[in-house]
């Protein structure tokens, strides 16, 4: 299947997940700040959460439709020696503070699905008395990276916890044959800097969107516009958001629903001013240009007239109880169809009033699981039980890494 994403709403035809696994149980609460969670997750009740959302997905997706475990991937790809050898060296690189070097000859000497566990767990008993924490973040497959177009831009991420999937990825990209058509079309970033998926949002195949954000750097974000306008975006809105964990990611305050909707969380979105500009390449230089709000900027950009939708209605207190469990983090599987996490009541009635129809996740998988599915014409705002997931401070969006929709 060919790796392409020209916008946020289109068809989903191929995504990459992670079901969570032993690596979640592996958090000690005393860690949980160190390693990015706000809780600690039950991880029975987070994985049938997860392949219940996955059930969502294979309802909606065409029949040619792939939704790929990360976990298998990467074991593919560590299958070579090369790969193997690739992946330990830049991991001994990366993070010198773990003291990799010291084993390295028994990390060169592990399969690749043992290499694989113990750099997710951060232990194996093929080597006794060495461990590291885990990476209980690989659920969050967006922030590893993002395919914008025919390109794929690498995320380097803010957070030691995050480095060994940065390093997964990047191995992933190299040696997998799923991404043998996009790797020469890799955006990479320098060292210094940091951006995440998360504040990525391909608005149209010209327009792209980056947040800078806790985790993405003005460096970082300056690095990947330049680079995303070589390969032929024309346009890049750097969004700047507020510093803060609750809002980690643009994904989290902002997401598309359809080609003229958007879920936005007002305090950080709609009632700000002035923090968005337009970036574009003349004459092989970037010049800048600064809107006055999101909205405006989109709307010039696109051609098009959009409508902002509240995270928790109206109400302000709703608004930051949804926003901080992930009201604003919908994803689309089709325009107009997306999913979201139940408990986001007032952002789903919202939803209503803007002529969505409302389904959880069993009456839409009862009703499409055998029957192809036409988006055509409908609006639909799914909802899925996500009470553990939640707990790990991120929705369905930050759940998926989409490598292709229909244009």
């Amino acid at each position: 299947m060919k790796l392409s994403v020209t916008s946020e709403t289109g068809l989903l035809k191929s995504v990459i997940v992670h079901t969570p696994g032993k690596e979640v149980s592996l958090v000690n609460p005393e860690l949980k700040d160190e390693l990015l969670f706000d809780d600690i997750i039950f991880e029975s009740d987070a994985r049938k959460e997860h392949l219940e959302m996955l059930k969502i997905f294979k309802a909606a997706m065409p029949a040619d439709g792939e939704i790929h475990e990360i976990t298998d991937l990467f074991g593919q790809a560590l299958d070579t020696e090369d790969a193997r050898g690739y992946f330990i060296e830049k991991l001994i690189t990366r993070m010198p503070e773990e003291n990799l070097k010291a084993i390295e000859q028994n990390l060169l000497a592990l399969s690749g699905g043992e290499l694989l566990r113990f750099v997710i767990d951060g232990a194996t008993p093929s080597i006794p008395n060495f461990n590291m924490h885990p990476t209980p973040n690989l659920l969050f497959t967006r922030d590893l990276a993002a395919v914008v177009n025919e390109s794929i831009l690498l995320s380097r991420p803010a957070k030691k916890a995050r480095v060994r999937e940065a390093v997964l990825m990047e191995t992933l990209i190299k040696f997998h044959p799923l991404f043998a058509d996009i790797k020469e079309k890799t955006i990479k970033i320098s060292d210094q800097e940091s951006i995440e998926g998360g504040d990525v949002l391909v608005a149209s195949d010209k327009v792209v969107l980056i947040g800078m954000s806790e985790r993405t750097s003005f460096s970082g974000l300056m690095n990947a516009t330049e680079g995303l306008l070589q390969q032929g975006v024309e346009h890049v809105l750097a969004v700047d958001i507020p510093k803060q964990r609750s809002s980690m990611h643009l994904d989290t305050i902002f997401t598309f629903a359809s080609e003229n909707e958007c879920v936005a969380f007002p305090p950080a979105i709609t009632v700000r001013s002035n923090n968005v500009v337009a970036l574009r390449s003349q004459n092989g230089s970037i010049i800048s240009e600064s809107k006055p709000s999101l909205k405006t900027a989109l709307e010039e950009l696109l051609d098009r007239d959009l409508t902002f939708i509240n995270c928790g209605g109206n109400q302000r207190t709703n608004q930051f109880r949804e926003q901080w469990t992930d009201g604003a983090n919908v994803f689309a599987i089709a325009p107009g169809i997306i999913v979201g996490y139940e408990r986001n009541t007032n952002t789903f009635n919202e939803l209503k009033e803007h002529g969505y129809q409302l389904m959880n996740q069993y009456e839409f998988i009862e009703e499409y699981h055998d029957t192809p599915f036409d988006p055509t014409g409908k609006k639909i705002a799914i909802s899925f039980l996500g009470h553990e997931l939640c707990r790990g401070r991120g929705g369905a969006r930050c759940m998926t890494m989409p490598i292709a929709r229909e244009s």
